[in-house]
């Protein structure tokens, strides 16, 4: 093969490799809907920022004592909790819990239910 017809051949294969890639589409994990009329802010923020929102609302509430009831992990719970067939909230544990349909997805790993409530208060037997 010509150095023209080996050139042509590896452009026609990089077109083709480039026109299935643009077809390809990432799968997205499948996250429950929450129960609330709105959040605190708008969806593709919180996909984001949520942790830095959780951050901060732990080191206002730790630091100084400022509890701001809109922000707190317990709010967040309560409007995402994912019920079993039971119709109770799942905890943590459970795959189905709303936050470890993205974290399980994306192989994050949280440590914030080692030590705080993974369902909400009123889920307590």
């Amino acid at each position: 093969m010509t150095k023209i017809g080996k050139l042509l051949m590896v452009l026609l294969l990089l077109s083709a490799g480039s026109a299935s890639a643009a077809d390809w589409k990432v799968p997205f994990p499948s996250v429950p809907k929450g129960d609330g009329e709105a959040c605190v802010r708008d969806t593709a923020f919180m996909r984001t920022n949520h942790m830095e929102l959780l951050l901060h609302q732990r080191d206002e509430t730790v630091h100084q004592g400022v509890r701001p009831k809109q922000t707190a992990l317990t709010e967040c719970l309560t409007c995402h909790a994912v019920k079993d067939q039971a119709a109770k909230p799942v905890t943590y544990k459970d795959p189905k819990h709303f936050c470890r349909a993205c974290h399980d997805y994306a192989a994050v790993s949280i440590d914030c239910f080692s030590c705080h409530n993974s369902a909400p208060e009123s889920s307590k037997p």
